[in-house]
């Protein structure tokens, strides 16, 4: 009898040297046996990848009207922006130095970074400082608005200006603080004249922005006008068609809405603000005409 691989079993083995030793053969010649081949690693080459499934035609493609909500695919997935001269390259904050483990650290490590940017040459050399962002690191809720202004310029805050007077005074009308809030901007450094920022700037700025909503992991973050909207989501709509729905960020519900600065050229649209506000509390559990 064999094995399963072919080899005879140890039983016919011992039968067949005792019919040797019977015949008289008392020896038996040495074979050396060739060794064993070694595998060789496979060659590299094309790996075909099977190519999802179309959709259906039934298949939904559309947003849940009901739910209010449409998903935007997150620009945090942009491709990594080059170094630029005289500045490191991007890297995780984790890999350089001490890993920082609060949501405060890694902000302060982070303006660091922003502090010695220079991607945008023209607005490096004329800004006074770069102004990064404000409020808890933790923050639930977090308000984006588009640049900063010669106020923000100088004191290196977001919305401290007459605009900002008035952010204030609408936080306070929904039952917060400014410092329960994180507040930032698309851009880190003042435009010339306070003009909307370039594209090119605001792409040169996309990655501290995106690294500012990973660390402090809002789950609602409202835009403060058209082009916070616009830059954020990646859409083109002006900004009264964005207003009263929610988008989806990540894992952020973004609600857009007229910028402070426009209410004070416009103070008839402070109630659609207001209405805003309401629609967005409201999701949040709050009630924001309770105890007016």
């Amino acid at each position: 009898m064999a094995n399963h691989d072919g080899s005879p079993s140890p039983r016919a083995l011992r039968q067949y040297l005792q019919d040797l030793e019977r015949a008289g053969v008392t020896t038996l010649p040495r074979i050396e046996l060739p060794e064993k081949p070694v595998a060789q690693p496979v060659s590299e080459g094309p790996i075909t990848v099977a190519r999802p499934a179309e959709p259906s035609p039934e298949s939904p493609t559309t947003p849940n009207v009901a739910d209010q909500s449409i998903e935007v695919t997150a620009q945090s997935q942009q491709p990594a922006l080059p170094a630029h001269a005289g500045e490191t390259p991007n890297q995780p904050l984790q890999d350089q130095g001490e890993v920082t483990t609060s949501a405060e650290e890694r902000l302060a490590a982070l303006a660091d970074r922003v502090a010695a940017c220079t991607r945008c040459e023209l607005l490096a050399e004329a800004r006074t400082q770069t102004v990064f962002g404000v409020g808890d690191p933790n923050a639930n809720l977090m308000f984006i608005g588009e640049a900063p202004g010669a106020d923000e310029d100088r004191l290196g805050e977001p919305f401290v200006g007459r605009a900002g007077q008035l952010l204030d005074r609408i936080i306070v009308a929904c039952k917060m603080t400014r410092e329960e809030i994180y507040i930032c901007n698309i851009l880190r450094c003042r435009p010339p004249g306070n003009r909307n920022p370039s594209q090119q700037e605001a792409d040169n700025c996309r990655e501290y922005l995106n690294e500012q909503i990973q660390i402090v992991n809002p789950e609602y973050i409202v835009c403060w006008g058209t082009v916070a909207a616009q830059n954020l989501l990646g859409m083109n709509r002006p900004i009264g068609k964005m207003r009263k729905q929610f988008f989806q960020f990540g894992t952020a519900r973004v609600l857009c809405t007229y910028h402070p600065s426009y209410l004070l050229r416009n103070p008839s649209a402070k109630k659609d603000v207001w209405d805003d506000m309401k629609f967005l509390f409201a999701e949040m559990g709050v009630n924001l005409e309770e105890n007016r």
